[in-house]
């Protein structure tokens, strides 16, 4: 079997078009961690890591002598995160990053489990003990009917795409439900220019 690359066979999901469009995502497991404030700070740099890590220790169980029942080749999955604020955030008529409340997570495979989730955070706390593995959670989490787009270019420019995407609502029967939203990294940030960025959006909807 070739390796199972999310760029090529989940494309609807990871890959949407610029133009606002729905999508009703299934139950998928996850990797998680929960944090607050700016995301410029280095507590956030290492809930990445850790996500990171954890996810890269069960991709390479098989050269450490550990097969999962029905493992298979794959490419990690992309960082994504549901981002909200605290109630001081929602008083401000601006963003201020300090009040802002964040899941971040990373999408595993279906053969990940509890069982291959625990030894995964056991290997990487002996290899990297600064990182606070007791915070991050296994989940199955159902995203369900969403309106999504991909936005291109900085992170503060995403009201733009956002207002695009209430209007896609507003001309098709539908309704946002909370402010809450999902971003999906599709690029590095330590590696990309701001303009080059690429974030999938995505925010639940009901239909009216």
């Amino acid at each position: 079997m070739s390796k199972f690359e999310w760029r090529k066979h989940l494309k609807d999901i990871y890959l949407p078009k610029n133009n606002p469009e729905v999508i009703d995502l299934p139950a998928m497991k996850y990797f998680t961690i929960n944090g607050t404030g700016n995301p410029n700070s280095e507590q956030f740099t290492k809930c990445i890591e850790a996500l990171y890590s954890l996810s890269y220790a069960v991709r390479m169980m098989p050269k450490k002598g550990i097969t999962p029942n029905g493992f298979y080749e794959y490419t990690v999955f992309p960082l994504e995160g549901f981002w909200d604020l605290d109630e001081e955030g929602r008083k401000l008529d601006y963003l201020n990053k300090d009040h802002l409340v964040y899941k971040l997570m990373i999408r595993q495979p279906d053969f990940v489990t509890q069982e291959v989730f625990e030894i995964a955070v056991n290997s990487v706390k002996e290899k990297k003990s600064q990182l606070e593995m007791d915070k991050v959670g296994f989940e199955t989490i159902t995203e369900g009917l969403c309106v999504q787009a991909m936005h291109n270019g900085s992170y503060d420019l995403e009201p733009a795409t956002f207002a695009l995407m209430e209007q896609f609502c507003s001309q098709n029967n539908l309704e946002r439900l909370e402010k809450t939203h999902k971003e999906i990294y599709i690029s590095d940030a330590r590696k990309t220019p701001s303009e080059k960025l690429k974030t999938v959006l995505r925010f639940n909807v009901k239909k009216l």
